[in-house]
Formats: structure tokens, C-alpha cells, sequence
């Protein structure tokens, strides 16, 4: 007996000599590791790294950028079934337990002896969120005894359903997914309050092992892991026997899904990108910032496919560069042929195909799509199709579809029809599938010529379209904002506009007649010509723009003088570095980009206020807090010192603040814009010369370069068409009071277009086509007349009065520039003193 009780103290003392000593060196570790942990309070201040998602003005999205798909989502708006699944998957007594749940190690231990594997898990789902949240994925024993702690710390200070809230929110659940919301999105396309029980299942067995478990990678693996959560749902009473037997036979239904941009704008969502990158560094692509673009939706899509289209019109006219490649398609699969033509990408919605018969007889050529599979291709749309030669020259108009391509020849197409099998009612008695309509398409290629759109709200200079290129994909260059061309003829009215503003009048005359000079920076003789090769004698200065008359513009330079005119357009806020200071200048050989030329249509079309384009209207966070919005825009005449001096202060406001979190990304914002409250539009030009330009410029459109516009039926339109030397640039820019839209032509490495295109054949089709969606149900919008216009009948001839019973036409003047009255005699005689005299002095 004294031997038991011996043996019994010495055991009792050796486990609580072990009791002691675990404690002691668990409050070691405790005392060790507790001053690194981290404060349990920042778990509600992290914010989830969600990606940066640009918006139309209208709501509709443009792209998303960042490598974490994430959509954050609170508890309440998750089913309870779903949080079951989870619970049953993850930690079914996650309600019970204070952090750490030893039953639940036992449990997975006991797992692991007796099956080899673990399919419940150890680890809580509190020590998973300690882990997710703040812990490395070293599989380290100092790692672990943190989660522990830290697991023990969050559940002293947050309630369960936050801890569930924020577990939800954080999980990797494969294919770029984080978070129930994202992945319920990603793999079924669908909220999360809308899956049936088995997607339920499905989603639930992710966290454990997003790849092996991956319904798209590993369907059977994923289908077992799926059907044990099930059955541990039963087995927990979460759900009932029919539920669990309609799940675990319910077929596995997840696809990949990404929500696709509804508005083709990739120039655009690039230009916000960047943007948003210099206000906010990295944090852009993780902070879950919603960006508003000041982009119509309908009106970006009109610019794209007007530009793609106009390129295509213009690629077609100079004809068929051949095919892109060559291969023996000989014995090749449809899996091979596929195969073969990976390495040439689709382009927009240009797809590239093989050919791989050809059908002279029957008028068809038959190829292979990498995207849809075979086809066929008839030959009423190869005819186009005349050989490339140069850009002015093409080779005879193909006969035969054996002309055009051979067989083995990869070549881009256009899809006409899509492939439609027969409906299962409709197919054959021995059960085999047929065609209903086979693929059609039509022969196609991608543009070499590029071209830009921009089209900005006159009256505040919010940017509601943009197309920088025929394709992102293909080329990042952003020929709107990057390209500096020369803007040609287009130039012109910035010019007539000084002249308008010097004293100078649409019946001032101007001589359309030979000249010239010899000057060391034009590098010798220069002779300028009119485009027509003609010279047209006294000419007005309204006729002089709208039939763009360079003779009259060099003259019109000349006499009011190169310094004068170049400081005329530092006050409009045209960009002058890349102005030379040559007659040239009158012709448009400075440079500019489309949007230098697009803001500066805008100043004219608004009647004369500066125009500070801008493309973000407001950026919001993922709770929907806006930290910015576009200053309000103030037209101002007079006293806009004022004006500017009090945004200034505002803005003095916004700097003076101390530097926190809460405001350095508002100062950001703020030292973005001049004046962060209020953007201060002040006259630029005085408003009765621009009203006066503004009826030159709309008789470009009614009976000038720019007559194709009419299509538009519309009486409030103005513009100028612009062609370079050798046609290396071409534009068209219009406008009217509230809209103004620039169109770009030409080639990236400047190159002749060919013989016979200009502005007007080039730019002004892609301007009239995108006008038609960005016009449509707007009314007449003209400048209103301003005081101190008069309307005075004069003889085009001479620029002066015109006699009674003399042919003439009426002309807008200043008051104070109108012709002299006509003397008495004149008025009582009838003008019978003879002739009209040309008027003694033309410049």
C-alpha cells in the first residue's frame, strides 16, 4: 500500500512539475510574443484589397484593374445555409468555442491516422482570420502560437458574426477570387443570395485547397469535397435528407465568369489609370476606388466603331496587303489547324482564319477560325480586294476568289453569320447533329492607318468620348492625347479669329494670287499653292476660310504679323513651342496634338471661355464616400480675379491641413487641379469675333470643304476640314454651341495617304458617323447673338456697302468696324455711276 501511494505521489508530482513547467513556458512564450501582436482594433480598420473599377458617366463599367477580385459583403446579406456550409466545411462548432477548439483538433488528428488525410480541418475559423489578417503562411511553431493568441485576443474583443463577416471577406477561393461574393460571381455569375445549395457546398469546400478543390481544374476531386460538406450539413441538422439528396445529385455547374467591360474604352480607362496611379500610388489598384469618367457610354461606343469603321473604309480603298502568313494545312485536324494559328491574336473584331479550300467555280473560299472553326467565305466579299501597291496605286480588280487567296493562306475575317445547329425537334432520325447555318464570314484586314477621336463638352470641358487608336491591344499610344501632328487648315480659324479680334471683317479682301518668298528658315523658294492648284483673285476673308484658300491665309499672317499672332494664340491657350515663326504658321505646319486642337474648337464653340478638359467627374470608396468631384465649372466675364483668387483660398484651405490619413489623399486631388473647388472658365476671345467665326465656320459645312456634314440635317453646325503636305495628316474638327469633336487621320510614322484623300475624305466620314449617336435628339444649339452686331448688305466683290440695285449679300460686322455709309449722290442716283469699283486697297 505505502508502495502505491509512494508511486502515486511521485506521479502526481511529475504532472504537476509538467503542468507547471508548460504553463511557465506558455506564459513565456506569452510575455515574448504578446507586445508584437498586433491590436485586434486593426482588424476593422484593414481595408480589403479590392481592385480599381472604372465607371461611364452613366454607371456602366469600363475596366477593372488589379490582381484581387473582390466585391466586400456584410453578413446579413449572406443566406444562413451559406454560413452553415462554411461552418459544417471549416468549423462546425465555431458558435461554441472561445478561439481554439481542442475537440476539433482531436477530431482532425484522429482524421489524419485513421483516413491519411484531413478533411475537417484544425485550425478555427478565428485562427484563420488571425492568420489571413496579420500572419505569414510560414508553417513555423512561433507562427502558429501566434495564431493562437492572436485567435484568443479577437474573440475577447469581436462579437462572432463580425469575425464570420470578415473571414467571408478575406478567403482565397481560387481563380484570382477573394471572398464569397467574388467567387460566387467568378464561378456561377451570380450574388451570393441566389445559389442553390449545392454551389453553396461547392464554394464552401474552396478555402481548404483552392486549386485541388477547384470545380474547373479538378471537377472530380471538387465533386467528393462538395458531397462530404453535404453530407456534414445533414449530419449537423443544417439540412434535411431530400436537400441533402437533391444536392449531392445535383451535376456540377460552375464556368468561368469575369464581368466583362460594357463599354469599349481602353484608351480611356487607361488615361483614369494613370491618373489615379499619381494621385494615389499602388494603393489605386487595392483601396476598392470607384472612378466616375465624365464618358457617355453610347457616345464612347459611337467614337470607337466610327473611327474602326472609317480606318477599315480607308485601309479597303488602297487595297489587300495579301495574306499574314502561310501554312501546309494538308491532313490537319480542326484541333491542329487551331493549334497553328495561335500566334496570330484576334483584333478586335477582326478574327483570324486559314484557308483551306478554294472554290473558283462556286464563288467561295473555305477556311478555318481559330474562335468559331470552319466556314466559308464568298467571294462578293473579297472584291475589294485589288492588290496593294502604294498608297496611290492598286492592282486590277480580282474576277475569281483564287485572285484574292490560296489555300494554306492566314488572312483576318469579319463574322457575317454565326454557326446555328439544328434544334434537337429538328435533327435527323439516326441522331446525328447538322448545321442549321454554317459560319459565314468575310474578307477582312487590319488597318495600318490609325486615327484618333475626342469630342469634349464645350461648356465645361468634361470629355465625353475618346478613341486614341484602332486598337489597344495592338498599340498603347494614345494618338489623342500623345500624337503631335500638324493640324493643317484646321489651324485657320485661330488665325482668322486674330484678325476678327484686330479689326479685320469677313468682307475684308485679300488677294488669292501667286507669291513667293525666299526666307533661310523656310529653306529657300517657297511658293505656296491652293489645293486646287488655282489662284482666285480678290477673295473675302469669309470665303477665304470656308473654301480654305491658303493664298488669303498667308497674306492675312503677313499683314497682321508672326509675333502678334503667336501671342494672340498664348491667350487662347494654344500651345505654341512647336510653332514656327514663318508664313508657314498660316498653313498649320506648327504641331498639335487632337486634343489641343479639340480644346481649342472648344474655346471657339462656347462663345470664348477657356476649356480645361477633364475626364474624372468623381472617385468613390468601396463604402460609396466620395474623396473627389469635379470642381464646378463658373463661366466668367468680368471681375474673375475675384473668382480666382477665392478658389485659390479654398485651395490654401485644403494645403494648410496637417498631414493625416484622412487628407492626404484629398491633397493629392487637390494638387491636381488649379483650383480644387471651382474651375474658373474666363473669355479668352471677345464673344462678338467669335460669333462672327462662328457663321464663317457654318458655311464650311453649308457650301465649304465640309459640306458632307449636311447628312446630318442639322442648321447648328461648324467646322474646318485640314489636309498637310503629300496628305500626311488629314482632320476634321466641328462643333457646335454645346459640343465640339476633333477627328485625327494619318499614318503613326508620318506617310503620304495616297492621291486624293483629304480632311474631307479621310476625318469628316468618322466625324459625321459619330455626330449621328452623339447629336441625336439634341436641339439646335447655336451661339446666341451678342449686342453690338450689325447685318449690313454688302458687294462680295469689293468688301464695301453694296449699291441699291447692286447684286450683293448681307455680312455680320462690329459696330464699329462696319463699311462707311454710302455716300448721298450714291443713294439718290440708284448706283448708276458706273461699274463697282474693285476697292483701292487689297492686301
Amino acid at each position: 500500500m505505502s508502495h502505491l501511494l509512494r508511486t502515486s505521489r511521485v506521479f502526481a508530482w511529475f504532472l504537476l512539475t509538467g503542468l507547471s513547467v508548460t504553463i511557465l513556458i506558455a506564459s513565456a512564450f506569452y510575455l515574448y510574443l504578446r507586445p508584437s501582436l498586433p491590436p485586434v482594433q486593426q482588424l476593422l480598420d484593414v481595408k480589403l484589397q479590392t481592385p480599381l473599377r472604372v465607371y461611364s458617366q452613366d454607371n456602366r463599367l469600363i475596366a477593372e484593374f488589379g490582381e484581387k477580385r473582390r466585391a466586400p459583403i456584410t453578413i446579413e446579406q449572406i443566406p444562413t445555409i451559406q454560413l452553415q456550409a462554411f461552418m459544417a466545411a471549416e468549423d462546425s462548432r465555431f458558435y461554441d468555442h472561445f478561439g481554439v477548439d481542442f475537440r476539433g483538433l482531436t477530431r482532425a488528428a484522429v482524421e489524419l491516422v485513421s483516413t491519411g488525410s484531413i478533411q475537417s480541418g484544425g485550425s478555427t475559423i478565428t485562427m484563420q482570420v488571425a492568420k489571413n489578417y496579420f500572419l505569414s503562411r510560414d508553417r513555423t511553431f512561433i507562427r502558429k502560437f501566434n495564431e493562437i493568441l492572436l485567435a484568443l485576443q479577437i474573440e475577447r474583443e469581436l462579437d462572432k458574426d463580425k469575425i464570420l463577416e470578415l473571414y467571408l471577406n478575406k478567403i482565397y477561393l481560387g481563380n484570382r477570387a477573394y471572398g464569397i461574393a467574388a467567387a460566387a460571381q467568378v464561378y456561377y455569375d451570380k450574388p451570393v443570395d441566389e445559389l442553390t445549395l449545392a454551389q453553396m457546398a461547392m464554394l464552401a469546400g474552396l478555402p481548404k485547397a483552392p486549386s485541388a478543390f477547384n470545380p474547373l481544374a479538378n471537377p472530380e476531386r471538387a465533386m467528393i469535397r462538395r458531397n462530404w460538406i453535404l453530407g456534414r450539413m445533414r449530419d449537423l441538422g443544417y439540412i434535411t435528407e431530400d436537400a441533402w439528396q437533391l444536392a449531392v445529385e445535383a451535376p456540377l455547374t460552375a464556368t468561368y465568369n469575369t464581368r466583362e467591360a460594357e463599354v469599349d474604352a481602353d484608351y480611356v480607362a487607361e488615361m483614369a489609370r494613370a491618373e489615379m496611379v499619381r494621385r494615389f500610388g499602388e494603393a489605386a489598384y487595392t483601396d476598392g476606388y470607384s472612378v466616375i469618367l465624365t464618358v457617355d457610354s453610347e457616345k464612347q461606343k459611337a467614337a470607337t466603331e466610327s473611327l474602326r469603321t472609317g480606318l477599315e473604309n480607308y485601309d479597303r480603298r488602297h487595297g489587300f496587303r495579301g495574306a499574314v502568313g502561310q501554312f501546309d494545312v494538308s491532313g490537319m485536324s480542326a484541333i491542329a489547324l487551331s493549334d497553328q494559328m495561335r500566334n496570330y491574336p484576334r483584333i478586335e473584331s477582326l478574327v483570324p482564319a486559314v484557308v483551306t479550300a478554294v472554290d473558283d467555280d462556286g464563288a467561295l473560299a473555305r477556311v478555318h477560325t481559330r474562335h468559331f472553326g470552319a466556314g466559308k467565305m464568298n467571294f462578293d466579299t473579297m472584291t475589294w480586294a485589288r492588290r496593294y501597291r502604294t498608297e496611290s496605286l492598286t492592282g486590277p480588280a480580282p474576277s475569281k476568289v483564287s485572285d484574292v487567296v490560296s489555300v494554306g493562306d492566314v488572312v483576318y475575317v469579319k463574322v457575317l453569320q454565326l454557326p446555328q445547329v439544328q434544334d434537337q425537334s429538328e435533327t435527323p432520325d439516326n441522331g446525328e447533329d447538322f448545321l442549321k447555318q454554317e459560319l459565314q464570314v468575310s474578307l477582312a484586314q487590319a488597318p495600318r492607318v490609325e486615327g484618333a477621336v475626342i469630342s469634349i463638352n464645350a461648356q465645361n470641358g468634361a470629355i465625353e468620348s475618346l478613341a486614341g487608336g484602332y486598337s489597344f491591344s495592338q498599340s498603347k499610344y494614345n494618338r489623342a492625347t500623345q500624337a503631335d501632328r500638324q493640324p493643317g487648315s484646321t489651324f485657320k480659324p485661330f488665325l482668322y479669329l486674330a484678325a476678327l479680334e484686330s479689326g479685320r471683317t469677313p468682307a475684308t479682301i485679300y488677294n488669292d494670287a501667286p507669291i513667293v518668298f525666299e526666307d533661310s528658315e523656310l529653306e529657300g523658294s517657297w511658293r505656296p499653292q491652293n489645293s486646287s492648284g488655282q489662284f482666285y483673285g480678290p477673295t473675302t476673308l469669309r470665303e477665304g476660310l470656308y473654301r480654305s484658300r491658303n493664298l488669303v491665309s498667308i497674306r492675312l499672317l503677313r499683314d497682321l504679323g508672326i509675333r502678334h499672332t503667336l501671342n494672340y494664340l498664348d491667350q487662347l491657350k494654344i500651345p505654341t513651342a512647336r510653332m514656327p515663326a514663318n508664313l508657314s504658321l498660316s498653313l498649320g505646319s506648327g504641331q498639335l496634338t487632337p486634343m489641343d486642337l479639340a480644346r481649342g474648337f472648344a474655346v471657339i464653340a462656347n462663345g470664348g471661355y477657356d476649356v480645361e478638359p477633364y475626364l474624372i467627374l468623381r472617385i468613390q470608396e468601396p463604402d460609396g464616400t466620395v474623396v473627389y468631384e469635379a470642381p464646378e465649372t463658373v463661366l466668367c466675364d468680368t471681375n474673375c480675379q475675384e473668382e480666382l483668387d477665392k478658389a485659390d483660398s479654398e485651395g490654401a484651405v485644403m494645403a494648410s491641413q496637417p498631414d493625416t490619413p484622412e487628407t492626404e489623399g484629398m491633397k493629392l486631388l487637390a494638387s491636381a487641379e488649379t483650383h480644387p473647388e471651382r474651375r474658373v472658365m474666363q473669355r479668352l476671345a471677345d464673344e462678338r469675333s467669335v460669333f462672327i467665326l462662328h457663321s464663317i465656320m457654318q458655311d464650311v459645312v453649308r457650301r465649304g470643304t465640309g459640306r458632307r456634314a449636311l447628312a446630318l440635317n442639322r442648321n447648328d453646325l461648324a467646322g474646318k476640314t485640314g489636309t498637310t503636305n503629300d496628305q500626311i495628316d488629314t482632320w476634321f474638327a466641328g462643333f457646335n454651341h454645346n459640343i465640339a469633336t476633333t477627328v485625327w487621320v494619318g499614318f503613326d510614322q508620318p506617310a503620304p495617304l495616297g492621291r486624293g484623300e483629304f480632311g474631307a475624305s479621310t476625318a469628316l466620314p468618322i466625324w459625321v458617323d459619330y455626330m449621328k449617336t452623339a447629336m441625336k435628339g439634341a436641339p439646335s444649339a447655336t451661339m446666341p447673338r451678342p449686342n453690338g452686331i450689325a447685318n449690313i448688305r454688302i458687294n462680295p466683290r469689293t468688301g464695301e456697302r453694296a449699291r441699291p440695285g447692286e447684286d450683293g449679300t448681307f455680312e455680320l460686322f462690329k459696330e464699329e468696324n462696319a463699311p462707311a455709309p454710302l455716300p448721298q449722290d450714291a443713294n439718290e442716283n440708284g448706283g448708276n455711276g458706273g461699274d463697282s469699283q474693285l476697292p483701292g486697297n487689297i492686301f
